[in-house]
């Protein structure tokens, strides 16, 4: 594994991921779903979170598939948020009361394009560094 790919593109990925939750649930449907506290330490653990994704893909991407450029980096980024996005919503459903099946497929829906985008820009990424 290229380790120097691996960790660049999945820092730049997680960075990605951050933008696009932050434009996806934060501006765009920001009244549909419920908002996190506004404190440093909850935008934290959501930064984590997003490099943590960030990496798990790149992981995936440089030692398994070895994905390089954007089109097959969005297409296998989609699949990704696809099944990641129904694992959470799945289990949301399940063990919370607030949950509904309308904002689990969007959510779902949601997390596909952020998978298919951060997919992409990990791919071309990669792409670059060679």
């Amino acid at each position: 594994m290229k380790t120097k790919n691996f960790l660049i593109s999945g820092i730049v990925g997680g960075i990605v991921d951050f933008l696009l939750g932050w434009l996806f649930y934060g501006l765009i449907f920001k009244d549909t779903f419920p908002q996190p506290e506004e404190s440093s330490e909850t935008m934290l653990f959501i930064f984590l979170g997003c490099i943590t994704f960030g990496l798990f893909m790149s992981y995936i991407f440089t030692q398994w598939a070895q994905i390089s450029t954007a089109s097959t980096g969005a297409k296998a980024g989609a699949i990704i948020g696809l099944f990641v996005g129904l694992f959470y919503n799945f289990f949301n459903l399940a063990m919370s009361s607030d949950a509904t099946m309308q904002l689990a497929a969007l959510d779902v829906a949601i997390g596909l394009v952020m998978g298919a985008i951060i997919g992409a820009v990990i791919g071309m990424v990669n792409g670059k560094l060679g």
